[in-house]
């Protein structure tokens, strides 16, 4: 068994280490030897996996990869995702949370970080009271690096088998359209980045307490997501806990979802997961 996959039971998805096709594996080699043939292969963030995910999300098309991955470099570098990385604290965080909760919750069967957005509960005024949507955006990016190099390798570790997507709850009770529309630019730019400066990390998507006029909502957010994205959504009424539970243990689902957890402090901020052992 490969070092690292204690799992017995792992058999890994089709165009992952250890389950790509001939032309994939050549594909991810060539990929590999034409960044660093132009100079835009970066050691310590492009490994085999991350390569991968680029592929995977231009459906193994290299010249669409290879522009998407250059472009998400540039982007960092006009971003100032190292200068985050190293700097960013958002020390507003508790206050953000009781107008626009969001939150990674410990995992899923299937090993993966569950991280909860409770839109419904946004209050525009009050939020951008306290914090700014550049500060928003710069902790979502604070938030992904920290995924990326503390929690999907904690989670791995736990699972036994690699762990490279999240599992999402986005839960609408009480959203209002008026209230939508004046975070709208934010939840775009978000969805926006998650898609294209780190493809290929949902897993699951499950939209709960989606109410009727969910479908004017859905209208505006569908264009900003890929094909793929939108079918790893489920749309879910009020009768969403029998189905999180198939996917979330219930000791790991915080108890207003249906689950058994209760964290010290309330689970918006405890961060609960592998990870914080890690």
């Amino acid at each position: 068994m490969p070092e690292g996959i204690t799992d017995p039971n792992y058999r890994p998805e089709p165009g992952r280490l250890g389950n790509l096709t001939v032309i994939q594996l050549h594909t991810l080699e060539k990929f590999k030897t034409e960044l660093k043939a132009e100079g835009a292969f970066v050691e310590e963030r492009m490994d085999d996996a991350t390569l991968l995910r680029f592929l995977r999300a231009r459906k193994f098309d290299l010249a669409k990869a290879k522009e998407m991955i250059i472009a998400a470099e540039k982007w960092r570098k006009d971003f100032g995702v190292e200068e985050i990385v190293k700097n960013f604290d958002f020390k507003e965080q508790a206050e953000v949370v009781k107008y626009y909760p969001q939150y990674y919750h410990k995992c899923d069967k299937d090993g993966r970080p569950v991280y909860v957005e409770f839109l419904g509960k946004v209050d525009p005024t009050a939020l951008y009271a306290v914090t700014t949507e550049e500060r928003l955006l710069q902790h979502l990016v604070w938030e992904y690096e920290r995924s990326l190099t503390v929690r999907l390798p904690a989670c791995s570790a736990a699972a036994g088998h690699p762990v490279e997507t999240f599992c999402t709850i986005l839960d609408l009770q009480g959203v209002s359209i008026s209230n939508f529309y004046h975070v709208r630019t934010y939840v775009s730019a978000a969805s926006s980045i998650g898609q294209d400066r780190y493809p290929e990390t949902l897993g699951k998507f499950y939209i709960i307490n989606a109410p009727w006029a969910f479908s004017a909502v859905w209208t505006v957010i569908k264009p900003w997501l890929d094909e793929v994205t939108v079918k790893k959504i489920s749309i879910l009424g009020s009768g969403y806990k029998d189905e999180l539970l198939k996917q979330i243990p219930k000791e790991n689902l915080p108890k207003q979802y249906g689950g058994t957890c209760e964290c010290a402090g309330g689970c918006t901020l405890s961060d609960a997961g592998p990870w914080k052992t890690a």
